[in-house]
Formats: structure tokens, sequence, C-alpha cells
């Protein structure tokens, strides 16, 4: 093992890159805050400086996708559908199999120039995430409970409050509503099969409500529906702590545009095409499986300096103090000192732990598992 490999799995690298996240992220969060005074004034100036701002805290994560892992993303398309990239408003539908299919698509975003200003449906319940949540709302994220009777009404005025965002956003929808594991794709089967639609073998029955809705209160705004289907090489099961220890994936997806004028207006048959979407997906998953491949031309976009020229600017304002307090902590030999400083790196060890905690699958939501409890 080298010695860089080494440093990749050191705990107290780790911390250290945890450190410079969070204490970042409140400083850019706290500027965001100060940012509102804009919003009555200039509100176009408002959301591109937050868009600079949260790509300032997302590069981080992808900076240790690209360059701390050295992760590797292949793009399975066509010619003129990566010539639209970062050019055009769009709606991604991504599957919801992998801890890291997020840190993916944002990987992509961050190729094409759209990171900052890339978009989310997403569960209430992260709102209140440290970070994560504060620099969503501050980008005007459309949060819901999924409970449609109950979203209805701020999805939609949501979605048509970016109808004049100023920069290209890519606005991400897991249809399927929550992360794929084997006790959600049996309950949904049963669901699929109690309305008569087809079963699928790689991905839950997508929920048609959001995109229904996203594609009405979008449409002359949003060109296209990216489809992008995600797989990794080697049958490997990415995590986030396993970028963390530097372990280097392989991922492949497959992007396929469709404008949004081929994409009914009617509600039902609007749902009617995003279930046959997600017959299409199965069987590319079905086909990668057996192949190893997606159909399609294959682009390696480049990775940018931009992510670990930003971290490293973090790096060198944060960790320079740091270093130099807890330096002078150990010289001052007082007990009270020491323990104070070594409780701190615990509190920070805890608040890291936790935030990588949001991503794994095992710690997911028991959204899916509704129809389940009812049974019982």
């Amino acid at each position: 093992m080298g010695f860089i490999a080494f440093l990749k799995t050191q705990f107290i690298v780790h911390l250290l890159i945890g450190f410079v996240f969070v204490v970042s992220g409140l400083i850019i969060n706290f500027i965001q805050l100060c940012t509102l005074v804009l919003w009555p004034i200039n509100k176009q100036f408002y959301r591109r400086v937050n868009c600079r701002l949260a790509y300032s805290l997302w590069s981080q994560l992808v900076m240790l996708l690209e360059w701390w892992s050295g992760t590797e993303c292949t793009l399975f398309s066509d010619q003129a559908t990566v010539n639209t990239f970062g050019k055009e408003h769009v709606i991604i539908i991504l599957n919801h199999n992998f801890e890291i299919d997020f840190l993916c698509g944002w990987t992509m975003t961050e190729r094409f120039g759209v990171l900052g200003s890339s978009k989310v449906l997403a569960k209430r319940e992260l709102l209140y995430v440290p970070l994560i949540g504060w620099t969503w709302y501050f980008l005007e994220i459309v949060f819901c409970k999924r409970k449609w009777e109950e979203d209805r009404d701020t999805v939609i005025e949501g979605l048509k409050r970016l109808s004049d965002y100023p920069e290209y956003m890519w606005f991400l929808l897991y249809c399927e509503g929550t992360r794929f594991t084997e006790t959600k794709h049996r309950i949904s089967m049963e669901v699929a099969e109690s309305k008569g639609l087809p079963k699928l073998k790689y991905h839950l029955l997508p929920r048609t409500k959001g995109f229904t809705t996203a594609v009405q209160c979008l449409r002359g705004t949003v060109s296209a529906v990216y489809d992008v289907t995600l797989n990794f090489r080697g049958n490997k099961n990415p995590s986030l702590l396993g970028i963390l220890y530097g372990k280097k994936y392989e991922a492949d997806m497959c992007v396929r545009r469709f404008p949004l004028e081929d994409i009914p207006q009617d509600e039902k048959e609007a749902a009617n095409w995003l279930h046959k979407l997600y017959q299409e997906k199965d069987a590319l998953q079905e086909m990668y499986n057996q192949e190893g491949i997606f159909p399609g031309q294959q682009f390696k976009p480049p990775r940018r300096p931009w992510t670990l020229l930003n971290f490293l600017f973090w790096a060198t304002v944060l960790l320079s103090p740091l270093f130099t307090f807890g330096f002078g902590v150990f010289a001052s030999g007082s007990p009270l000192l020491i323990l104070a400083f070594l409780g701190f790196v615990g509190a920070a060890s805890f608040g890291v732990r936790r935030l990588i905690g949001v991503t794994e699958i095992e710690k997911g939501s028991s959204y899916g598992n509704q129809e389940f409890k009812k049974k019982e």
C-alpha cells in the first residue's frame, strides 16, 4: 500500500475532511442567510449568488468522488444528446438503487457546469438536516412530505416559482420515491399486480404524481426529460464511506433524451408514459447485468480542476488555524483544555458520521413499506 493510499484509510484524515466540509458549510449557510436581503432588490442576482455558494459546498463531495477515490463515470448516449448537456433546463429521472447515486449525478452536473443550479424534489425531513437542508432552502429546493393531499399546493407553488430561473437547471426526480430494497420491491410489485401493471425486476413502481406535476408546471421552461439509468461495473454496491476510504468505482450511466413535447399533456397519459419508461429502464438494467454494458456511444467527460481547487482553498483557510489552536492547547499542558479539545474532536466525529448516515440504505426511510404496515 502506497503512502497516499494509506492516508486515505486513516480516521484522522477523514475527520479533517469532515471538519472542512462542516465548517465551510456553516460559513456558506451564514453567507446565504445574509443574501436574503438581495431577494426583494434583485431576485435573479440572489439566485446567481446562491448557485455559486452552493457549488462551493457540493463540489467538495464531488471532489471526493473524482479526485480522492478516482471513481470514473462513463456515459452511454449519443452525440446529439451530449451536445445539449448544460445548455437547457431539463428534468432528470434517475434510478434510486445506490447510496451514492446522487453523487454520480452531481459529478455529471459539475462537468457540464450546472452543479450549483441543480434542483431536486426532496423529502421534507432533509430540510432540517444541517448544511444539506439549509443550503437547499436558499436554493429554492421543492420539499414534500410524500403525502400528495398535503403536498399538492406546496409542490405546484415551488415548481412554478422556478419557471424564471436564470441559470440552466437540472431538476432531479427519484420517481420511485425511496431507495430500492428487497422488502420495498416485494411490496411494490404486489401493488403493481393489484393495479394490473407489468412487474419490474430492478426498480420499484414509479409514483407518477410528482412527475406529472413537474412536467405540467415546468412546461415552457424545461426543454426535455433526461432518463438516466445507473449501474456499477463488477456488480459493486458503493457507499460514501467507501469513497471516503479512497475506494475506486466505475460508474456507467445510460442517458436518453426525450423532448418535452413528446410527453403527453394529459395526466393519465403522462403517467402511462412514465410506467412504460420504467419498463424500458428495467430492460436496460437486464442488458447491463447480462452483458456488462449499456447501449449507445461511450463518453467520458473530463473532470475539471475547480472541485479540487475549491477544496484546497477551504482546507487552507480552515485547517491552518485549527492546527495552530490544537498545538497551543497541548502545549499549554492544561488537562481541562486538552479534554475540551478532545471532546470537540469527538463531537465533530459524531456529526460527520451522522451526515454520512443520511446516505446509507439500511438507515433509509420506511417510505415504501406503508402498504406492508397496513397489511400487518
